[in-house]
């Protein structure tokens, strides 16, 4: 029989507070073409619950385009405005099936709209959201910033600054950031970690401009890694390498 772990052997956390920046993409089922397939929703959700577990404080931002993309409507002819209220709409529809999804994992969870819908979420309160973290609930946060021209990667780094976060993770379906589109060139290189003046110097697409520009000036770091590695943010939390780090 093993002998209990001694919590002094045990890895220390690195991160407290984290924003776990998903895209709406990464729900959509890959063989029955569902907008929310529910095995990949499960398996978001329990690496969520793995890191819960261990005391983080945990913010979510999901976007919405397996839904509807403000960008992709204003080329079938949306007005752009109209395009971006209907894609903060489908982020408040895949906020709420994560909340569905965590609660039934036993995860208490909360979801805050920047749009009031106060029959389905609670408008978003940064005091309240701050409470909701410092008393273990992971808190989502829907509906953008509530405002048209604004992507999720700027509500994420909006919001990890206003919560003070510790870092920002952000899953995508590569291991990492490249010198370049590793599908297309195989001789592609991966940095195990760059500065944010580099990545902006190569021009390589980490965030937008905005919410580059927002962790830039508040010194927040960005973590991309692969979403399909099962334990990629249990292992970042407790500081080992994974994907790819952009820092001041």
């Amino acid at each position: 029989m093993q002998p209990p772990e001694d919590p002094a052997d045990a890895p220390a956390i690195k991160y407290k507070r984290i924003i776990l920046k998903l895209s709406g993409e990464v729900l959509r089922g890959k063989s029955s073409g569902d907008p929310i397939d529910r095995v990949t929703l499960e398996r978001v959700c329990a690496q969520v619950k793995e890191i819960h577990g261990l005391g983080i404080q945990i913010g979510v931002v999901i976007g919405g385009g397996n839904i509807f993309r403000g960008l992709a409507g204003e080329k079938r002819g949306v007005e752009r405005t109209t395009g971006d209220y209907m894609g903060m709409l489908a982020t408040v529809i895949n906020s709420l099936a994560l909340m569905d999804c965590l609660e039934k994992m036993g995860v208490v969870t909360r979801v805050q709209s920047a749009i009031p819908m106060n029959q389905i979420a609670e408008p978003f309160i940064l005091r309240r959201a701050i409470r909701h973290l410092e008393k273990g609930r992971v808190v989502i946060f829907a509906a953008g910033t509530g405002n048209p021209y604004f992507s999720t990667d700027t509500t994420a780094a909006l919001r990890a600054s206003e919560m003070h976060a510790d870092i920002i993770m952000k899953a995508t379906k590569v291991d990492g950031i490249y010198d370049k589109d590793p599908k297309k060139y195989p001789d592609a290189v991966k940095y195990d970690e760059i500065t944010f003046i580099d990545a902006l110097r190569q021009r390589l697409n980490v965030m937008d401009s905005t919410a580059f520009s927002l962790c830039l000036d508040n010194n927040v770091p960005i973590l991309v890694f692969d979403l399909n590695d099962g334990h990629a943010i249990s292992r970042a939390v407790h500081g080992e390498k994974v994907g790819t780090l952009v820092h001041g």
